[in-house]
């Protein structure tokens, strides 16, 4: 998958394609079903924005992105994706009205034959522009557009909103059945303060910046290491929050591989969140702690050999 960032100066060779587009925070499975008609004789495109035009607008509202936009392009490709135009948006593409993002951006610059956009997709200043603004514009300019329906799970229109909601209520399952696939916080190792190591359990630590945080609590994991001699994929027990034993402040996630023997640090994980175990908890001791990380991993093993 090539990654473009520039709409005004495309290669030619990546002009002509037939396009999703949207912010894909996660790529659900209504974002699925968006690409997918998308899919035709022509190379298949994203077109996405980096940061999210949220990020932009209010810089200092709570984290809420679901994966990062490395992840989101890992995601991406894994479904075929040939060319990811991965917009950088300030105040160029915020300041465009609909007409001009469809003339300047859409036809002109990126040169695209069709795009696909969910029905409650808005674009252009003040998000003025609707998915019926887009098939008038795409006539007059010389694109396709096709309008997706939004997909439902039970009765809950699928959606990032949904998701994030089902990862604050510790309900990574069903935010799973709604992404397609389970919910992942990728990133490399980062030192932490070893207690893991002391206590007989060696985390790999991972900062949260700038995501959606999950429930705080414990959680059996399946864990991609992406690098280094043991690449592979381990089951794992991995505890989300501030370590309230420890009187931490900073949410971050330590992770424990079961059968693992190594050096992570430096290291690309991908943290996959399959099953909630417990919330996070305050002990009478480092023995009794002790006593309930090894009943975490227990149980995570138990949740990952039945799931």
């Amino acid at each position: 998958m090539e990654i473009h960032q520039d709409w005004q100066w495309l290669d030619p060779a990546a002009r002509g394609a037939s396009c999703a587009m949207g912010n894909f925070d996660g790529v659900h499975l209504g974002h699925r079903s968006v690409i997918d008609l998308a899919r035709g004789t022509a190379p298949l495109g994203v077109i996405t924005f980096e940061p999210h035009p949220r990020q932009y607008f209010a810089p200092a509202a709570p984290a809420f992105r679901l994966m990062n936009a490395e992840a989101r392009a890992n995601r991406l490709a894994k479904l075929g994706v040939a060319h990811l135009f991965q917009l950088q948006f300030g105040s160029v593409l915020a300041g465009l009205t609909p007409e001009d993002f469809a003339a300047r951006v859409l036809a002109k610059g990126l040169g695209i034959s069709h795009v696909v956009v969910g029905e409650d997709f808005r674009f252009g200043k003040g998000r003025a522009g609707t998915a019926q603004d887009l098939q008038r514009l795409g006539l007059a300019h010389g694109f396709r557009t096709t309008v997706a329906p939004l997909l439902r799970h039970g009765e809950t229109d699928v959606s990032s909103t949904a998701i994030r909601n089902a990862l604050s209520e510790g309900r990574p399952r069903d935010a799973a059945a709604m992404l397609g696939h389970w919910h992942r916080i990728e990133g490399e190792v980062i030192h932490g303060e070893k207690r893991g190591r002391e206590l007989g359990f060696p985390t790999a630590n991972m900062a949260l910046d700038g995501l959606h945080l999950p429930r705080f609590g414990v959680y059996a994991v399946k864990v991609d290491l992406r690098t280094g001699p043991q690449a592979g994929t381990y089951m794992g027990a991995a505890s989300l929050g501030v370590r309230p034993m420890f009187g931490g402040q900073a949410p971050n996630l330590e992770t424990y591989l079961l059968d693992f023997q190594g050096d992570l640090y430096g290291h690309h994980l991908s943290v996959a969140l399959v099953d909630y175990l417990r919330p996070e908890m305050k002990f009478d001791g480092l023995e009794a702690l002790i006593v309930q990380m090894q009943a975490d991993c227990d149980r995570a093993r138990d949740v990952l050999l039945a799931a």
